[in-house]
């Protein structure tokens, strides 16, 4: 039987920091995961949230590739992650893309 928080959470939109990246999570061995197959880590205290905003523990997640938004710390690390509903999943998002601490010519408008 449903409680009626549980009925609540299913049918209650969240809101995601306009910040927040799409992403395929893979966790390796916490605090080891992948973002797109990104090798990255989670961050000291990062919260983890489920479908219903209720906080999930890493090592319950190992090798399953979930479809999140997520929010890096200032160092780089994965500090919020959410873990998506498919109709959250299904609302468009920018994903991570590729990352580099170069440019080339190659990268200026012309």
């Amino acid at each position: 039987m449903a409680t009626a928080g549980q009925v609540l959470a299913q049918t209650t939109l969240r809101h995601f920091p306009d910040k927040a990246i799409r992403a395929t999570m893979v966790v390796k061995a916490p605090p080891e995961i992948t973002m797109d197959g990104t090798p990255m880590r989670l961050s000291p205290g990062a919260r983890i949230r489920g479908t219903t905003n209720t906080l999930v523990l890493s090592g319950t997640l190992v090798g399953q590739p979930l479809t999140v938004n997520y929010l890096s710390d200032p160092h780089g690390q994965v500090h919020e992650v959410w873990l998506l509903t498919e109709a959250e999943a299904a609302e468009k998002r920018a994903r991570l893309g590729s990352q580099h601490n170069y440019s080339t010519l190659g990268d200026s408008p012309r």
